[in-house]
């Protein structure tokens, strides 16, 4: 276990960094007196590189009973993790986000790999290094003993007018001189005129992520479309038609998580979070506990704040539109920070990693295999880095929407992520089991002999694996 040692001098966002840290190493926290390890920032607050901070164990020194960790690796944790980079930009494309340039893992070159949990682990590892014969325990990082865990979300853009969706993807595929894929979409287009081709598509998704045992989440637009908002490509159908409500019954019969879909709206005007949520709830009978932004459309510094007046516990806006990778430097669940008012904004964010249109759409990938390639790879970064891998395929990739072979390749996808050792589930069901693991703190019992977990949150002390030094699990480990 450990305790940490807050100096007086760290600014309000070196102490957000440095528990993000030790949030992230999963190693219990201590609460009370007794000889645990203590953690505290020391240095200067300078600002290092990573490739610096990198070569020198990322800032990380343990001694006996001790680790130090550089207040210099602190602030490179801030603007990457807690965003504050593209925060304090002005810089917006054409869709109001923030360009991938502007962040903070793009500009320090850091965007293929989860750095700031593998400083973590590094962090894990200096612990163990100075416990000594010192009580020391882990958390297992997710349920069930699992060592990284996944998550299939989908955003559903399409539901009604299809057609005027595939005459956009044909100009698109035309642009990209993909001819021979161009003439295989349209054959397939005029032999659906008059078929519910999204439903057909979005059933036969639910019947292989069904044949695995997977339950998903799915972002949902929920406001009333005009003919503004249709051609702008933004809110495009009606969440009440009865095509939706199909949809959402579906969803719901199989046990799939629904959350809400910002519309581009809701990016400046934050009341209307909380009417499309309120609208979710009537139309779908369940209360969005989850929100991803339209177009991934969001001010960095603003938007989140609208998202937690509206009562959702967690965003998964932040990742990149035009390249997949780790936008904020963490594959897991974190708390977003605020760095215009410097703390915590009250809701969690579950970034995702990877989606299927940053290629095709914005790198002219037009090939599905090379999709799963590079979402393959970069979920084996998250199993090394023991975190969470999260995400995002459009259920209207189908061949008469434009995207011959989509379907069989999220087949591949979906069988290879099930078969493997992660733990599969919906994003709010990981977010919820985070957030109690965060709240996770233990005493020392008798004399320093027994470990007493308290604050398990709505979780139940039996759902977290507690673990000591050697990996071997403390069955003794118990709630009060």
């Amino acid at each position: 276990m450990l305790a940490l040692t807050h100096d007086d001098l760290l600014t309000p966002g070196e102490r957000f960094a440095l528990e993000l840290l030790v949030d992230l190493s999963a190693v219990l926290r201590c609460e009370g007196e007794g000889d645990v390890v203590r953690v505290r920032a020391v240095g200067e607050s300078g600002i290092s590189s990573w490739s610096e901070l990198r070569a020198g164990n990322w800032g990380i020194d343990a001694s006996d009973g001790e680790v130090r960790v550089a207040r210099s690796l602190l602030r490179v944790v801030l603007d990457v993790a807690g965003a504050e980079v593209e925060q304090r930009s002005s810089a917006a494309d054409r869709f109001g986000r923030v360009p991938s340039g502007e962040t903070g893992a793009v500009r320090a070159s850091v965007d293929r790999e989860p750095v700031v949990s593998l400083v973590a682990r590094t962090l894990a590892a200096a612990v163990r290094a100075a416990a000594g014969r010192r009580v020391t325990r882990f958390v297992d990082p997710w349920p069930n003993g699992r060592r990284w865990a996944v998550s299939l979300t989908h955003d559903l853009d399409v539901v009604e007018w299809w057609p005027a969706f595939t005459a956009l993807r044909l100009a698109e595929l035309l642009r990209h001189g993909e001819i021979a894929r161009l003439t295989r979409v349209a054959a397939a287009a005029v032999a659906s005129t008059g078929r519910p081709v999204v439903w057909r598509a979005i059933a036969a998704l639910l019947a292989e992520e069904k044949r695995h045992g997977v339950r998903s989440t799915w972002f949902v637009l929920c406001d009333r479309p005009t003919i503004t908002t249709a051609r702008a490509g933004d809110l495009t159908y009606r969440p009440d038609s009865a095509q939706a409500r199909r949809i959402f019954e579906a969803l719901r019969a199989a046990g799939h998580e629904i959350g809400l879909h910002g519309s581009f709206a809701t990016s400046d005007d934050h009341a209307r979070f909380g009417a499309q949520r309120a609208l979710a709830h009537a139309i779908t009978g369940v209360e969005p506990a989850g929100v991803r932004q339209h177009y991934l459309r969001m001010r960095a510094a603003t938007t989140p704040r609208g998202m937690a007046a509206a009562g959702f516990a967690y965003d998964s806006t932040y990742g990149f539109a035009d390249r997949n990778g780790f936008r904020l430097g963490t594959a897991d669940v974190v708390p977003l920070w605020d760095a215009e008012r410097q703390q915590p904004v009250g809701l969690d964010e579950a970034p995702f990693v990877w989606m299927d249109r940053a290629l095709s759409k914005y790198q002219h990938v037009e090939e599905p295999r090379v999709w799963i390639d590079d979402a393959l790879a970069l979920a084996e970064r998250c199993r090394l880095a023991e975190g969470l891998w999260v995400g995002v395929w459009h259920p209207n990739l189908t061949t008469a929407l434009g995207f011959p072979d989509a379907p069989q390749a999220y087949a591949r996808l979906v069988g290879e992520l099930a078969r493997g050792d992660a733990h599969v589930a919906p994003l709010g069901e990981l977010v919820a089991w985070r957030r109690a693991r965060r709240s996770l703190r233990a005493r020392l019992a008798n004399g320093g002999e027994r470990v007493q977990l308290l604050g398990t949150g709505s979780q139940r002390a039996t759902e977290f694996t507690i673990r000591d030094a050697d990996g071997r699990i403390d069955h003794a480990a118990h709630s009060e």
